[in-house]
């Protein structure tokens, strides 16, 4: 059920705070070693919000997930029409760089270990990290191998490496709905503090893929220079969405009306 600070948009409980809030209050999950597991936070776009309405386990994922925040632009566009909006978008694109730079100016340096991207990229973005950010000790990398999710010993084996390493922050780049199924089946056994499922934040942070331009994303037309960049994976995907996402809303606003 929603509460003040959260909305009900789609079957999914999106937290209800800007970039700063939920920047700030990841921060302060990071210095926290009470809690008994991994804290992990999902960022649902349109595509998450299709297959959330067929995909039991995904739904399962976000079920145990201590955040929620919305980072499509059609998610927040959505919640305004149906009279339950949210302050803004908030990418896990963007969550990770803002959580990076109020980290650097914590006493303690943040550990931050990175999970995901093609063999090096990591080790790419780990030093772009340590080049623009102060105070940041990238602690460990790793690129699991393909159809690493269905293999136990090599989950022990990243999981081992994770505990090695102990960091603070996991970013995971796995591409969804993989990462969050990981993260959800495994959070209880990792040594991290908190976990972000970032999609392709890993490859911006390397340079190794490139953000749209600022003003596109604030017009909410980012999914166009990713179809650009990459038409042969994401036309088929965005080409559903555009189906099915407007079936979604008008199914709300009915409900909403009725």
């Amino acid at each position: 059920m929603p509460t003040d600070s959260t909305i009900e948009l789609f079957g999914m409980q999106i937290d209800r705070v800007d970039l700063a809030a939920a920047t700030e209050r990841l921060l302060s999950w990071c210095g926290d070693s009470t809690s008994e597991s991994c804290r992990y936070v999902v960022t649902p776009n349109v595509d998450h919000a299709v297959m959330f309405q067929t995909h039991a386990d995904l739904r399962k994922a976000y079920e145990t997930a201590a955040m929620i925040v919305a980072d499509g632009a059609p998610l927040v566009w959505a919640s305004r029409l149906l009279r339950c909006p949210l302050p803004e978008r908030v990418a896990g694109s963007d969550l990770v760089p803002s959580l990076l730079t109020l980290a650097s100016s914590r006493r303690e340096p943040l550990r931050v270990f990175l999970l995901g991207a093609a063999p090096g990229v990591a080790q790419r973005a780990a030093q772009q990290i340590h080049n623009h950010w102060k105070n940041i000790a990238v602690v460990g990398t790793l690129s699991p191998p393909l159809g690493f999710e269905c293999d136990r010993a090599e989950n022990d084996r990243i999981i081992a490496a994770i505990a090695e390493a102990q960091p603070d922050l996991l970013v995971i780049g796995l591409g969804a709905p993989k990462q969050e199924l990981w993260i959800a089946q495994h959070h209880r056994r990792l040594a991290a503090k908190v976990a972000i499922c970032a999609g392709a934040t890993i490859d911006f942070l390397a340079a190794e893929k490139q953000r749209s331009p600022v003003w596109m994303r604030r017009m909410g037309l980012e999914w166009i220079h990713r179809l650009a960049s990459e038409p042969r994976r994401l036309a088929k995907r965005y080409a559903r969405d555009a189906w099915v996402f407007p079936q979604l809303v008008w199914r709300e606003w009915r409900g909403l009306c009725g």
